[in-house]
């Protein structure tokens, strides 16, 4: 038996984040992580030379400091570094035809003057405007001043004065974006971007998506001289990063530690039971970086009531994915590839529609040390359009299963030609991943992205739980789903723990107040 301060179950971007503040606070933290590799929806594995994201590949507000995104304020308040390569422009392939977009507040109104004219432009330009005091809104706390006890009245204290400038608008952030575009936006096409630029978000679309995570990506890429980030190494060098500051802050990540369950005794958690029956004790709490759905999966029948197991169990969720991960030979490829492109198929179908949106990552295009010299390495997915039903049940070993992988990826290898035309037969390594894949190697339930709790009906939970003791991050709580999101969960939950007096030094170190 292990006695910590703290254990962690899950070694997600918001576990790593959580655990990593601990240490940085002084707690004694230990991180319990199943798999053999850190990093859970975003970690990175490697075949025959090439290195594979496995989730996320769209970064920005990481190359800078300070910086609104809170998985920078993490990295800050841990002393770590995370070297970036920028760029501004992406493909896109939608019904209307194909085009480069960039970030920033004036190349997306020449895209609508060629597709949609000049009212279209003008829409834009008011949303734009509209948009700018709820991007002020959105931005006006920092995550990292955020706790859920009553401390917060200190730590968000230096912030009132935005605070109360911002009030009205910060009310309307807590709404769905739609009920700001519905008000500005006619043109199809403007509303058909704002519908996957929101889904792209949140995994649902400008009805369920909160005008704050709208509000803070205006801020981010519709800003003057705005880059997007691609960290030097992959998705892997970020988990990379908050694992040594983890470590170099006294904390221990366990790989290959499953937890079966979460240990409660008087009505308290106290600590977790590994597969191997070892037990490791929490002196202060267990937080569970696990879904809401895995998490409940922990507890023992009796450890939180009835009304609050079922009320968490029907939490609605998102699809899973499907993933096609490639090296191929990069020879003779057009010098003008893109790091990423966005395929829709049929905007009528809606945004949400399976397999409708495919998203394709070629990150070696900025970090060629990811692939073999004249090779590339691309990670083609549907972003959480996938149904796990039709998946629910097969055998990952037979023929039935192998089929449906094979049809079910045709949609992304079709997405990916109309990029590289002779695709198929530049491959060296071919690996297909399914929400079977999600649910097996990432530990989630049916695969899901996550929590598709509506903007403006239901609230994502904070840190605390039922239970005394046990606390959560992650995407099953406040704010939700993205990488920014669970950081900023991660954050929360350790400033909720912390004592005041650490809490306001460590705003003090990275200069938030």
């Amino acid at each position: 038996m292990q006695v910590t301060d703290v254990v962690v179950i899950g070694s997600g971007i918001g576990g790593l984040s959580c655990a990593a503040v601990l240490a940085r606070y002084g707690f004694d933290v230990i991180v319990c992580e199943s798999h053999s590799i850190a990093g859970g929806a975003a970690h990175a594995f490697e075949r025959n030379g090439f290195k594979f994201d496995s989730g996320p590949s769209l970064y920005s507000g990481l190359s800078y400091s300070p910086s609104a995104n809170p998985l920078r304020q993490v990295l800050d308040a841990i002393g770590s570094e995370l070297p970036c390569v920028t760029y501004d422009t992406w493909g896109c392939c939608v019904p209307e035809g194909d085009f480069d977009t960039s970030v920033g507040a004036e190349q997306f109104c020449e895209v609508l003057m060629k597709f949609r004219g000049h009212d279209a432009v003008a829409e834009w330009q008011e949303l734009q405007r509209i948009m700018e005091p709820f991007a002020s809104a959105a931005t006006s706390i920092p995550p990292a001043a955020l706790r859920f006890d009553l401390g917060a009245a200190r730590t968000v204290g230096p912030f009132i004065p935005s605070l109360t400038k911002n009030l009205a608008n910060i009310i309307k952030l807590t709404g769905p974006f739609s009920r700001i575009m519905d008000g500005v936006v006619k043109d199809p096409f403007t509303r058909n971007w704002l519908n996957l630029l929101c889904f792209l978000l949140s995994g649902l679309p400008a009805d369920g998506t909160s005008a704050a995570e709208v509000g803070f990506m205006f801020a981010d890429w519709y800003r003057p001289d705005a880059i997007l980030e691609y960290p030097i190494g992959g998705s892997g060098a970020l988990v990379d990063t908050l694992v040594q500051g983890l470590e170099r802050h006294g904390g221990k990540l366990m790989l290959g530690a499953h937890v079966e369950e979460v240990l409660v005794e008087g009505n308290r958690a106290v600590g977790v039971r590994l597969r191997d029956r070892q037990e490791i004790r929490a002196r202060r709490a267990v937080i569970s970086n696990a879904s809401v759905w895995d998490t409940l999966k922990l507890l023992p029948e009796k450890a939180v009531p009835k009304q609050y197991r079922a009320k968490r169990q029907a939490t609605p969720e998102c699809d899973s994915f499907m993933h096609l991960h490639l090296g191929i030979d990069a020879q003779g490829l057009q010098s003008n590839l893109r790091c990423h492109y966005i395929v829709v198929n049929d905007w009528e179908l809606g945004i949400t529609a399976p397999q409708n949106v495919v998203v394709i990552s070629i990150p070696s295009v900025l970090d060629p040390s990811l692939a073999p010299p004249g090779k590339h390495v691309i990670h083609v997915y549907t972003p959480g359009n996938e149904p796990y039903s039709i998946w629910q049940g097969m055998d990952r070993r037979n023929q039935e299963y192998a089929e449906k992988k094979r049809s079910r990826a045709e949609v992304m290898w079709q997405a990916l030609e109309r990029i590289i035309p002779d695709i198929r037969s530049r491959c060296e390594v071919t690996l297909v991943g399914t929400p079977l894949t999600h649910e097996r190697y990432l530990r989630r339930h049916q695969g899901s992205y996550g929590p598709a709790i509506q903007a403006g009906s239901g609230m994502f939970p904070g840190p605390s739980t039922s239970l005394a003791g046990l606390m959560c991050c992650g995407d099953s709580t406040f704010p939700g789903i993205g990488l920014p999101a669970v950081a900023a969960s991660g954050l929360i939950a350790a400033n909720t723990l912390a004592p005041l007096n650490k809490h306001l030094a460590m705003l003090q170190d990275i200069k938030c107040i």
